[in-house]
């Protein structure tokens, strides 16, 4: 009888123990890691001619996916160079002309100079520099008249050349080019599908680093700093793994606790927003609960 007492009282004691270091071991904060996802619409209309990416494919930045049928915007372009051509072989006459009226420009100038320098030197009078003034005048007056009468033809020219840029820019945004290095989570759309501006064609987001984002009362705000190392514990099997993290936010307003975080008396709690940054090894998820342990220096 006394043996049993003995060993009961020993099994007392062991729990107790037990349960003193149970209640010291809780983590400093719980949420779920997250990453920044990027939908990837597209910028023109037509059919989707070429889309060679899956759900899981790792994309570089820039890498070339796919592209949106471009002949109907090669048929328009090739339709307006046809009718600048049109336009401009109307407006070469006034052009030759307006040509001829610089060259003759350039010879009254010379005169008017040589005019100016007889004068110096009481070689010249000043009836020479006036009839070479007034035949510039009249050759400038010509030029502008030209240039009145030739200005919608000029216009109409400019005009085409800023349709024929946009083209070209329709046709460039017709190449499907992925923006930034990631994983493709979410794939919206297939080869031969007609497609138009706006619409979701993929979801990416870069994977290589998670974000924990966890939640700390007011009380545990001074012991946490943007740049800190802390610890980063999942669920693996009958243990939990660590990985090492990064605070790189913290919310500069209190909230309330999100209804997925813990007990019902924590929920209707004021804490703070964290974002930890932590490199996957490939184990980490979207959505996937973890814990944050601040570590004691």
């Amino acid at each position: 009888m006394k043996t049993y007492k003995a060993i009961l009282g020993l099994i007392i004691i062991i729990l107790s123990f037990t349960s003193c270091g149970n209640g010291n071991d809780k983590a400093d904060g719980y949420g779920n890691f997250e990453a920044t996802e990027i939908t990837i619409s597209a910028e023109n209309n037509g059919k989707l001619m070429q889309f060679n990416i899956e759900e899981g494919d790792k994309v570089e930045k820039d890498k070339f996916i796919g592209y949106i049928d471009t002949i109907p915007l090669t048929l328009k372009r090739e339709q307006l160079e046809v009718s600048k051509a049109v336009i401009s072989s109307k407006s070469k006459g006034v052009l030759s002309q307006i040509n001829v009226l610089n060259a003759q420009l350039k010879t009254a100038n010379t005169n008017r100079n040589r005019a100016q320098n007889l004068i110096k030197d009481n070689a010249g009078t000043q009836k020479q520099l006036d009839d070479v003034q007034g035949e510039i005048d009249v050759i400038k007056n010509q030029m502008r008249s030209i240039e009145i009468q030739n200005a919608p033809v000029v216009n109409e020219l400019k005009s085409m050349d800023v349709q024929l840029k946009q083209i070209d820019d329709q046709i460039q945004k017709s190449k499907l080019t992925n923006p930034v290095n990631g994983t493709v989570l979410v794939k919206y759309a297939e080869p031969n599908e007609i497609t138009s501006f706006g619409k979701p064609l993929y979801k990416i987001a870069d994977l290589s680093t998670m974000q924990l984002r966890v939640y700390i009362s007011e009380t545990q705000l001074a012991s946490v700093k943007i740049g800190q190392n802390v610890t980063v514990k999942i669920d693996e099997a009958d243990a939990m793994k660590s990985y090492k993290g990064t605070i790189s936010w913290i919310a500069s307003e209190a909230e309330f606790t999100p209804k997925i975080i813990q007990t019902k008396e924590e929920r209707v709690a004021l804490v703070y927003a964290v974002k930890v940054d932590v490199k996957n090894d490939g184990s980490l998820k979207i959505g996937m609960p973890a814990e944050m342990w601040i570590n004691n220096n």
